[in-house]
């Protein structure tokens, strides 16, 4: 028979060790091995049941969408797809005191007030402190069923006494532990089992799962990334505390698209959805400083506008700073070189600062332009009128490339009150309401934000004049 030993597992990656150590080898973090009981038994060991056949089918399918349990958030819904799935387990991150509990809380109330079966199951705070945030935000009313629990065992006994939940919302999943394991709460086996053992739940009665999470200081979600494949949707609650806005991001969704945003604001009630969240970014633009351009961007179905803020100052130092906030590092690097090598700009050796105000973060290449004229306005010191947009791709070879959903773009830029749009040439958008201004290249961006007549002819579309 096989020596029986114990395994030590990393709580920070999940690699399993045979011995302890102070530093992980796989993921290099410190005092984060903690053993975990027997490791399991050898193939020579391990003997095969037999199993039971399963039917094999084809890709043909006639199953339409599935259903949805819609939440009444129309933000939240939005970002799940339309709704929760029956039978699907969320997992929702962020960071402490984002609002993490506070999001779950407003969406099981408002399923509940619509006739829906909502179980809230907190392990992290006594029932009497969900109770004073639900008075706090007037949802004392509502029909949610509350409960404080932390053994996976109890909770199951406890929603199996009553009807099946639509919804159930476990706060949190670290907290959650079984008596079939020794391993302390919080540990790797103990997430990942609990998770398993509630996906099964979901599956096996149609109730929608929602686990929140915590995160650790790289901004990653706790735990074994196991658990995230053993989900259906994985949601990111993010936020600055230095602002009153939240937002709902998906990084995986099974049942929609995973570029879809939520907003939200933070007010003393709990938080309030964001009808008009470009308005919100923009804020009050009334200042003509030089160095600030607005992006108009796509956040997956929403075009969304946003003002990246420049500055370029002389160095006083050897080596050049760069830094970036809301945007890639990489990308900023990239585009002043090619200023640099295309445009004859010679701004490499100036003190770079490049931030996405209200602190949003932009990972679509369309922004190019927009950072780049924001870069070019700095520097020059001249300003860039105030009812303009940016957006289009720049190319190593200077080129402006075209960017995708033009006339969503174009359209939002006008509903809030934008008459021009500096945009790649070729750009079409019919009835957008908006004069485009196009450019081609880099030589073409130059002259433009110098003042001059750019190179490209101005087209009027929709009617502007």
């Amino acid at each position: 028979m096989a020596r029986v030993g114990a395994s030590f597992a990393c709580q920070s990656c999940g690699a399993v060790h045979s011995k302890w150590s102070g530093r992980c080898e796989a993921c290099g973090g410190w005092n984060t091995i903690v053993e975990e009981g027997a490791p399991p038994l050898s193939g020579q060991s391990r003997r095969r049941a037999r199993g039971r056949p399963f039917a094999l089918e084809d890709l043909k399918s006639a199953d339409g969408d599935p259903p949805r349990r819609v939440l009444g958030i129309d933000e939240f819904d939005r970002v799940c797809g339309g709704g929760l799935v029956p039978g699907s387990a969320i997992l929702i991150g962020g960071d402490p005191g984002v609002g993490k509990s506070t999001l779950v809380l407003q969406a099981l109330a408002s399923y509940a007030k619509s006739g829906g079966r909502a179980v809230y199951i907190s392990g992290e705070e006594a029932m009497a402190q969900v109770r004073l945030r639900a008075a706090r935000m007037e949802l004392g009313d509502a029909p949610v069923a509350l409960g404080a629990a932390t053994c996976i065992e109890d909770i199951f006994t406890t929603l199996d006494d009553g009807p099946v939940p639509g919804i159930v919302a476990i706060d949190s999943i670290q907290t959650i532990w079984t008596s079939a394991l020794e391993a302390a709460p919080g540990t790797i086996a103990q997430v990942r089992t609990a998770s398993l053992d509630l996906v099964r739940y979901a599956k096996s009665t149609g109730a929608a799962i929602m686990l929140v999470g915590h995160v650790t200081k790289d901004g990653q979600i706790a735990g074994p990334k196991a658990v995230e494949h053993l989900v259906d949707a994985v949601l990111y609650f993010e936020g600055e505390r230095g602002h009153h806005f939240r937002l709902l991001r998906a990084v995986k969704n099974r049942f929609g698209a995973t570029d879809e945003i939520g907003v939200f604001e933070m007010t003393g009630q709990g938080l309030a959805q964001v009808a008009n969240p470009s308005a919100l970014f923009l804020g009050d633009r009334s200042s003509l400083s030089p160095g600030t351009a607005v992006f108009a961007g796509i956040e997956g179905t929403r075009p969304l506008l946003m003002e990246m803020q420049a500055l370029v100052a002389a160095s006083g130092y050897g080596t050049p700073r760069r830094a970036v906030v809301g945007w890639d590092t990489g990308r900023l690097a990239m585009i002043l070189a090619v200023l640099d090598a295309r445009g004859g700009v010679g701004m490499s050796g100036h003190d770079v600062y490049l931030n996405v105000a209200g602190g949003l973060r932009i990972g679509e290449p369309a922004a190019d332009l927009a950072a780049a004229a924001a870069l070019l306005s700095s520097f020059h010191g001249c300003a860039l009128p105030k009812d303009s947009v940016f957006f289009g791709e720049i190319s190593l070879s200077g080129d402006i490339r075209p960017a995708s959903q033009s006339e969503l773009r174009l359209k939002e830029a006008a509903k809030l009150g934008f008459t021009r749009a500096v945009v790649p040439a070729g750009t079409k958008a019919q009835g957008a309401g908006i004069a485009l201004e196009p450019v081609r290249d880099i030589a073409g961006l130059l002259a433009l934000v110098a003042g001059e007549r750019p190179a490209a002819p101005r087209v009027a579309m929709g009617g502007a004049r």
